[in-house]
């Protein structure tokens, strides 16, 4: 690698993960390089302990790693008794340490879109008759929030509760009850949750997309979100997956060289492409408090809707761009201009994603 490594850790278990960690908190002027020859960080696995092993600093340094806790203890089983015991106890997982370190290990810069949805049955017909993208009408908490609900059938709605955060941390029992209570303000009563699911997805401000591509590139093509291959500022990946899977199909060398050179290529120019909609990341991010996000999705939501389907599409015009930019800022200005400053990058206002 022609770039300076500091440390280079060998397996990006959990083990070389927590010592990644430790040495960006502890030692930002390092730059530490993680070799792991497998898809994901941390392989497949859930590790789980109990509060009471961990120093107060070592607390710290796991939990960001946190996927799931229980603070109100936990049982054991005996032929003979049981047993409630009053420790917390927590567990990691390996796709949480992968965010994670994706994040820290600074390649790329900004925050995250998290949620947890489920799909429920309601007593009654719900009356909902399309999507309700956005209600960021609900309280904010934890940056921007908004629920989103989609009626599948007359008794069957999709909610999912999601938040432009500034950190990974997703605390899936508060949400399931924020879900709940939202159906309940709306008059539904749920009578069965048929699904749930979660995630924690990259919003992408910035960053040094080379380190990036030199710490995932192993010779094969990459694909999706791993690639990169989602808007930067919604986290969007299906419009982009489709174009890549159409570009996949009209390639003549479909070779592992070929294929692994084209989705390189292709990830380069969507890199390029999105230069403005990370500078509104940052902006978003960086420049608004996170309980006043909403501001600046609700001026957005006021432009013509052919812009704002251009914008999801990732395709944004330069006149869409200075129609965004334009008119009084719903964020401080000095704010905003130290927070594109305070990227890795200068964003390209030119130009179509």
């Amino acid at each position: 690698m022609a770039e300076r490594t500091d440390i280079a850790i060998l397996g990006g278990g959990l083990s070389g993960g927590l010592i990644a960690l430790a040495l960006a908190a502890r030692r930002p002027d390092l730059r530490v390089t993680m070799i792991e020859r497998e898809a994901r960080l941390g392989g497949n696995h859930v590790w789980s302990f109990f509060a009471s092993d961990l120093s107060a600093e070592g607390a710290a340094l796991v939990e960001p790693l946190v996927a799931a806790r229980w603070d109100e203890g936990y049982a054991v089983r005996f032929p003979e008794f049981t047993r409630q015991l009053p420790t917390p106890y927590r567990s990691v997982t390996s796709e949480r340490l992968d965010a994670v370190l994706r994040a820290r290990l600074p390649a790329l810069v900004g925050g995250w879109q998290k949620f947890v949805g489920q799909m429920v049955r309601t007593a009654a017909p719900h009356g909902l008759a399309r999507p309700v993208v956005m209600d960021a009408s609900v309280a904010q908490l934890d940056g921007y929030r908004f629920v989103y609900a989609l009626p599948f059938s007359a008794d069957t709605v999709f909610i999912e509760d999601t938040y432009y955060s500034d950190g990974p941390e997703l605390d899936v029992a508060a949400l399931r009850g924020r879900i709940g209570d939202w159906a309940a303000a709306q008059g539904w009563q749920v009578a069965a949750v048929l699904s749930e699911e979660t995630g924690v997805l990259p919003v992408v401000a910035g960053g040094d997309i080379a380190a990036y591509r030199a710490a995932i590139d192993r010779g094969v093509a990459l694909a999706g979100v791993r690639a990169g291959l989602f808007q930067p500022l919604t986290s969007y990946s299906l419009p982009d997956a489709a174009r890549f899977a159409l570009m996949i199909a009209g390639l003549t060398d479909l070779s592992g060289t070929g294929l692994a050179a084209a989705s390189r290529a292709w990830a380069a120019g969507h890199w390029r492409g999105g230069a403005f909609y990370r500078m509104l990341a940052a902006m978003l991010l960086g420049a608004a408090a996170p309980h006043e996000r909403w501001r600046v999705m609700q001026r957005f939501y006021r432009l013509p809707g052919g812009l704002i389907e251009r914008f999801y599409a990732g395709g944004s015009t330069m006149t869409d761009r200075l129609q965004i930019l334009a008119g009084k800022p719903p964020v401080p200005l000095g704010a905003a201009l130290r927070a594109i400053a305070g990227r890795a990058e200068l964003a390209d206002l030119g130009g179509q994603a």
